[in-house]
């Protein structure tokens, strides 16, 4: 079973995938076409797509399965307590993954979400 894609996983992407950087531009295209085909069941976030690939066209990523962006977290304090990844598989968005290197501070999507957004 597939669901929409949520306004949070929307605007992690959003935040996470440059529109500077070719790969992704391309990314950032396939979003609007994006279901989410599971979500992690411990609240950290990470999202597994559905995407039909002949809607699209894929990123110049490569073959295979690739980190196509890598952004730490940084709190209010300065701390570090975790990444998101955006990962592809033949050049098509396949999952978003929330990780946490902390025990002290509760790394979410909510959270990154909130991280992620430029000061005002």
């Amino acid at each position: 079973m597939t669901d929409s894609l949520s306004e949070d996983v929307a605007d992690v992407l959003d935040l996470v995938l440059n529109p500077d950087e070719p790969v992704h531009v391309a990314l950032r295209r396939q979003v609007p076409q994006l279901r989410v085909q599971s979500r992690c069941k411990c609240g950290c976030g990470t999202t597994c797509f559905e995407l039909d690939a002949d809607t699209v066209e894929p990123a110049p990523t490569g073959p295979g399965t690739v980190v196509a962006a890598d952004v730490q977290l940084f709190t209010e304090t300065g701390e570090c307590p975790g990444e998101v990844l955006v990962f592809t598989q033949g050049g098509y968005l396949s999952w978003l993954e929330v990780c946490s290197w902390s025990d002290d501070v509760e790394v979410n999507l909510a959270a990154a979400r909130r991280w992620l957004q430029p000061p005002s």
